[in-house]
């Protein structure tokens, strides 16, 4: 039977609480009552991303996202769907650097259901797997990347800035997306390799939030989980450690079909989980989160050279985050004259820090972007999954909130002064150029897309 603990509700949780326990075949479980709607949602976490990824194999992990809902051993074809869907209830699947993800939104009355089509997709999964599954799902992951990157104005920007920012071989230098390359080089036997490896219950987490008798779910999953065994064939992923400064500006110009010139740049910030990132977030926020920000002042209102700037970070636990500028310019104005604005304006903040009243608004909305993760059993069920994951700790999750109302203006201004600055960025640089030739009409097939789930490779 599991074995558990009870956690109770600790300072600035808001009164949440949540439960571990861990089943014999390694499978760590957490619970979060929540009897405001009578609605559950179910999150399972695998610790496999791309950054687990071997080069000449990328796009591995969000391909075997896609085949997750192709069929297991006692759901076939489009079943997953069919059956969530018919039950009232919403389903998804995402991949990331760091984890691969699936979830359910249901009825109370049928989370029994959702907790039995995961467990047959973790436990059976290889019983359907075959070169039919294999050749579709390819083909639809592959359509994802021309409608989602290739195809698309700015479309590969986040796939240029990440090779830009990361070493060669760092495990983070490529996005979950993958290669056309890989992705057409990519066997069956290499899909079932990749199931065996990283899709045990020792390598996950499953997190149930909501409307729940604790002790009858957690009787449920021992049944349908308790009896998958457990797999130890699993390798670390390569080390993502970084120097905290890249020392010098790396940079790129891009000449494609755009509607404007761009600036975009990727500035190397703290590992997630410290104190330095929630720092770096709220300078990042106080600058270029939303239409009060310092950026979208200067540079949209005031100077009117933009039509638009933001300033937002991509949290990572294993390698270093990234702070992400994006700025697209208006009419003729030369990306050379936004940049120079950016960069005054990012001295001036290092030098001054955050006025109080930026300090309070950036706090309150980071705040509110945290409530609002934590008010929904759905979101709330992926961040216990989240903290869990990355950080061991999924009672973490219930205090964010105080982590970031405790940092001080003297933090934020510090981790500006250390790291936004220009020696420690990948800059892009779009310049429209216009077509030689008509467009060609798209893809037959591309507005026909039998992917059913979006496979977000955020």
């Amino acid at each position: 039977m599991p074995m558990g603990h009870t956690a109770t509700a600790q300072a600035g949780s808001g009164g949440l609480t949540a439960t571990e326990h861990r089943l014999a075949n390694g499978l760590r479980v957490v619970l979060s009552e929540d009897h405001l709607t009578p609605v559950a949602a179910v999150c399972l976490w695998y610790d496999v991303g791309s950054r687990h990824e071997v080069k000449g194999r990328t796009g591995l992990a969000h391909l075997f996202e896609h085949l997750m809902f192709q069929g297991s051993g006692q759901v076939k074809g489009n079943g997953h769907f069919e059956l969530v869907q018919g039950a009232g209830g919403s389903l998804n699947g995402t991949t990331s650097f760091e984890r691969t993800n699936y979830f359910e939104t249901m009825p109370t009355h049928q989370l029994e259901l959702a907790l039995w089509l995961e467990a047959d997709r973790m436990g059976s999964l290889l019983a359907e797997l075959d070169e039919k599954s294999m050749e579709n799902q390819r083909d639809v992951v592959k359509n994802e990347r021309r409608q989602r990157y290739d195809n698309v104005p700015y479309g590969t920007a986040f796939e240029r800035l990440t090779a830009l920012v990361h070493p060669d071989d760092h495990p983070y230098h490529h996005t979950p997306i993958g290669s056309m390359a890989d992705l057409d080089a990519a066997t069956l036997e290499d899909a079932r390799t990749f199931f065996r490896t990283y899709y045990a219950p020792n390598n996950a987490v499953l997190s149930v939030v909501g409307d729940i008798d604790p002790e009858q779910t957690l009787a449920w999953i021992e049944k349908y989980f308790g009896t998958i065994p457990s797999h130890d064939g699993k390798q670390p992923p390569r080390d993502g450690k970084l120097p905290e400064v890249i020392g010098r500006e790396l940079r790129e110009e891009v000449r494609e079909e755009v509607p404007a010139r761009a600036l975009m740049a990727a500035y190397r910030l703290p590992h997630d989980g410290t104190r330095e990132c929630d720092a770096a977030d709220l300078a990042l926020t106080v600058l270029g989160g939303g239409e009060s920000s310092r950026l979208h002042n200067r540079l949209v209102r005031r100077d009117r050279t933009a039509v638009g700037a933001g300033f937002w970070m991509l949290r990572l636990a294993g390698a270093p985050s990234l702070g992400w500028l994006d700025v697209k310019t208006s009419g003729g104005v030369e990306v050379a004259q936004v940049e120079a604005a950016v960069d005054e304006e990012l001295a001036r903040f290092a030098e001054e820090g955050p006025t109080p009243e930026e300090m309070e608004r950036a706090q309150a909305q980071l705040e509110r972007e945290w409530l609002d993760r934590l008010g929904t059993v759905a979101s709330r069920a992926d961040e216990l999954c989240r903290f869990a994951v990355l950080f061991g700790d999924p009672q973490r999750a219930l205090t964010a909130v105080n982590r970031v109302l405790d940092i001080t203006a003297e933090e934020v201004r510090a981790a500006a002064r250390a790291q936004l600055r220009p020696d420690n960025r990948a800059v892009l640089v779009y310049e429209p150029v216009e077509s030689a030739e008509p467009a060609e009409e798209a893809e037959e097939g591309a507005a026909n897309d039998t992917d059913a789930h979006e496979g977000a490779d955020k």
